[in-house]
């Protein structure tokens, strides 16, 4: 066999490559999912408070109670 076909076939780095790529695709897949839950949540209390106010669900004395919780 010529060319790629030796590389595949022969083991070494092709062997590697076909186990590495898929493996190191899914890490990052699941890196790349697990980041976006991770920051969104620590930011949205306070966003869902700012819209709650901006839309008058609740008042003035209720938004800044909540909002002083929140920031601790």
């Amino acid at each position: 066999m010529n060319g790629f076909g030796h590389f595949f076939m022969g083991g070494g780095v092709g062997m590697i490559l076909v186990w590495l790529l898929p493996v190191l695709l899914i890490v990052l897949l699941v890196r790349y999912f697990a980041r976006g839950r991770e920051g969104s949540s620590e930011s949205t209390a306070m966003q869902i408070l700012e819209a709650r106010y901006a839309h008058g669900e609740i008042d003035q004395e209720e938004y800044l109670k909540k909002r002083a919780d929140l920031i601790g």
